[in-house]
């Protein structure tokens, strides 16, 4: 399907049946990293996710604009196109913010939200792009191509963040996350310098200052990282109170063992976790 602003975005149904849940990832992933997800809510949901611009197997716009409100005509699209009306909406660091930007650009588009820390800083005047900050810097240094899929298997397994992943997430993320090259080599879908580039447009957006005008229930998760309940040092527990309290209908859950990745580290917890907050009591 194609955005209002001319960019292919590819989508996947991953299953189940029930309400539409839409599921939105984070940078530098794809859309099919939420099979093993998937897997738990499909009981509950028809699980539909997508890849944003610039990741996995969708476009990008030709001058290599990442600014973030684009990310919400990604989301627009496919809800346009397959998700129906008042889907439910799950989203992962940048896709939670994603979401919630979709939501303010269309008030009503979704019936509830669960966002596991979404990349939204509480200030009504937002930084300006950082060229220069360190998570487009590590992005610029990221290895972009492997001698095979096993061979990246085998890196992302030894090195952390992803030494936490669930295995079956971290195959996903390979197995759908590279291109085949003619030398027989595979290369990251997602480019180096585009991740970059997104990653100097996150917190240069408007997510924080249109929060009073979701109309939808929001879930706004993290994790504590080690325990102690002060944060994963991304988005704690604090910063996520901050954003609820601007949300018409917002509500807070912290878990004490899961880092930035929650999602991906232990799917069918979060799972769990979204089959209760999207309870149809709540709505």
């Amino acid at each position: 399907m194609t955005t209002s602003d001319g960019v292919d975005i590819a989508v996947y149904d991953l299953g189940g049946r029930g309400p539409v849940l839409l599921l939105a990832h984070a940078t530098g992933f794809h859309g099919r990293v939420f099979l093993p997800l998937a897997e738990h809510l499909r009981e509950h949901f028809h699980c539909i996710s997508f890849d944003l611009r610039g990741h996995g197997d969708s476009g990008a716009r030709p001058d290599r604009d990442f600014a973030w409100q684009f990310f919400a005509l990604d989301v627009l699209a496919v809800v346009d196109e397959v998700a129906g009306d008042h889907p439910l909406g799950l989203g992962h660091s940048c896709g939670g913010a994603a979401l919630l930007l979709a939501e303010e650009a269309r008030p009503g588009t979704f019936s509830q939200l669960y966002c596991f820390e979404p990349v939204v800083l509480p200030s009504d005047d937002p930084p300006p792009v950082d060229p220069s900050n360190h998570m487009s810097e590590a992005a610029r240094r990221r290895r972009e191509v492997f001698s095979s899929r096993s061979a990246a298997l085998a890196n992302y397994a030894s090195k952390p963040p992803m030494t936490q992943f669930d295995d079956d997430t971290l195959r996903a993320y390979v197995e759908f996350g590279f291109d085949d090259l003619d030398d027989g080599t595979v290369r990251l879908k997602c480019r180096r310098d585009d991740e970059a580039l997104v990653y100097q447009h996150g917190a240069r957006h408007s997510a924080y200052a249109g929060l009073g005008g979701v109309r939808c229930p929001v879930t706004l998760a993290c994790g504590a990282g080690n325990g102690n309940g002060t944060g994963t040092g991304t988005f704690s527990p604090a910063i996520l109170e901050l954003l609820a309290q601007r949300l018409p209908d917002g509500r807070v859950e912290v878990f004490d063992d899961l880092g930035h990745f929650g999602p991906l580290e232990r799917p069918g917890e979060i799972a769990a976790s979204v089959v209760r907050a999207t309870d149809p009591a709540r709505a």
